[in-house]
């Protein structure tokens, strides 16, 4: 299972286990979870559904695994649709 999502203003491929960098999130504390609701598509198994902008009820979840001076790296912890 996979899920488009956009954070920071930009899309990102979510799936369980991957690492992302993305733009500095001022807000996520190292070690904390984060929540991302603004998922565009999801695809689970072959089933995709695609929002109008988002799907309701899906969510990404992540925690914060360090810092660059720019990015923060997160790791998707789980795909929810």
């Amino acid at each position: 299972m996979y899920a488009i999502v956009e954070i920071q203003g930009q899309q990102f491929k979510a799936e369980q286990g991957k690492k992302l960098f993305v733009h500095h999130i001022k807000d996520a504390e190292a070690g904390k979870t984060v929540e991302f609701d603004k998922v565009l598509l999801v695809d689970a198994d072959g089933a995709v559904k695609v929002g109008a902008p988002t799907v309701e009820g899906a969510k990404v979840v992540r925690s914060r695994n360090g810092h660059r001076e720019q990015f923060t790296e997160v790791e998707i912890k789980s795909v929810i649709a």
